[in-house]
């Protein structure tokens, strides 16, 4: 995707392809590049408000004029003109000879059905409510607590809970945010001693379906909150593998499953603070059985100051859920509080590392 060009009203005075310049021709100065930085919110919520609107569905039978898309999405003529212009700019739309509206192969990832998940992964993470929480920023900052309670006067998991649109959308972003990972998983790790699974706080279940499609050796436990489960006996009825998956109801910050060769829990440890995070990594210690080995995929913080996507997701976490993201060794002391020690970090070709615990 193309960028906004922030250049306009630049005088040639202020670019960087003068006499002397260290940024070489052509390149923006370094004022436009923090403002670039800043106003990427801009694109972002006109994105959102276009997946939203569901424009890409109305347009999946061909292009249609802004006056058409106005009427069956109920806003301004003009103004959703405005708002297809700007993205038609970046590429996600196109204005075809007749001035009517056309999806691009970019903008057709936002139709429901398309693969994926863009449209759902869109809304929940750059739509109202999570919007509203980031604005809370310099709250987090000044107080440690969550912009999302600050914003919303409750938790993540609350507002989930009392908006199950948004927590459909929000466990089909969790597919499309994290794309190829499950496959990723199941490739990288020997799952061949393992009898039984359990997936602690695994969603919608495309984690585990996964690793039993690659493994019809293994038997799964599936651990979640009582509304989720029903998203999560369809994605194992799709895969074909319910037969030797049983999905259970629960909460993990009071006990899990127990009797399980290999306990995975996957982006859930991220979300939660220390003594919540002890608390679960401690369910997990009492139910292995013995030899019983844990699994917890996150992405490891590099060092330094190198640009690393877990440092931009440690302040989604600071803001949302009012968990963090850690390096190899913050989740070697986490384990330890919980009893646990670590034995490898093994990476994968995606952002997410598996890390590997046995009861100490």
């Amino acid at each position: 995707m193309s960028k906004p060009d922030l250049n306009a009203g630049f005088t040639d005075v202020d670019r960087t392809d003068q006499p002397g310049s260290e940024l070489g021709a052509g390149s923006p100065p370094p004022h436009v590049q923090v403002i670039q930085m800043a106003l990427g919110y801009w694109v972002s919520r006109a994105v959102a408000a276009a997946a939203e609107l569901g424009i890409a569905d109305h347009l999946t039978d061909g292009p249609r004029s802004a006056e058409h898309l106005a009427a069956v999405t109920g806003t301004h003529p003009e103004a959703l003109r405005r708002l297809l212009r700007t993205l038609a700019s970046v590429g996600l739309f196109r204005t075809d000879a007749h001035g009517h509206i056309a999806l691009t192969p970019l903008g057709a990832t936002l139709r429901s059905d398309a693969p994926g998940a863009a449209r759902s992964t869109v809304i929940a993470l750059a739509g109202g409510w999570m919007w509203s929480a980031w604005g809370e920023l310099p709250h987090a900052l000044r107080t440690g607590e969550t912009g999302m309670e600050r914003a919303h006067g409750m938790g993540e998991y609350q507002y989930l809970m009392r908006h199950p649109e948004q927590a459909t959308h929000f466990n089909a972003a969790m597919i499309g945010y994290h794309g190829d990972e499950p496959g990723a998983i199941a490739e990288r790790y020997d799952f061949s001693g393992v009898g039984t699974l359990v997936d602690v706080g695994g969603g919608s279940g495309n984690l585990l379906a996964t690793i039993l499609r690659a493994n019809p050796q293994l038997r799964g436990i599936l651990l979640e909150r009582p509304q989720v489960l029903p998203d999560a006996e369809r994605t194992m009825a799709a895969a074909g593998v319910a037969d030797r998956c049983t999905v259970v109801a629960g909460d993990f910050l009071q006990a899990v499953p127990a009797g399980g060769d290999l306990y995975i829990v996957s982006h859930c440890i991220h979300n939660w603070d220390e003594a919540s995070c002890v608390r679960i990594l401690e369910n997990c210690r009492r139910a292995m059985g013995p030899g019983g080995r844990l699994l917890i995929i996150e992405a490891i913080v590099r060092p330094g100051d190198e640009p690393d996507p877990a440092k931009l997701l440690d302040l989604q976490m600071l803001v949302v859920p009012g968990g963090q993201e850690r390096s190899r060794d913050e989740y070697g002391r986490l384990l330890e509080l919980a009893g646990l020690r670590l034995t490898r970090v093994v990476p994968t070709r995606t952002s997410a590392s598996l890390i590997e615990a046995v009861a100490s």
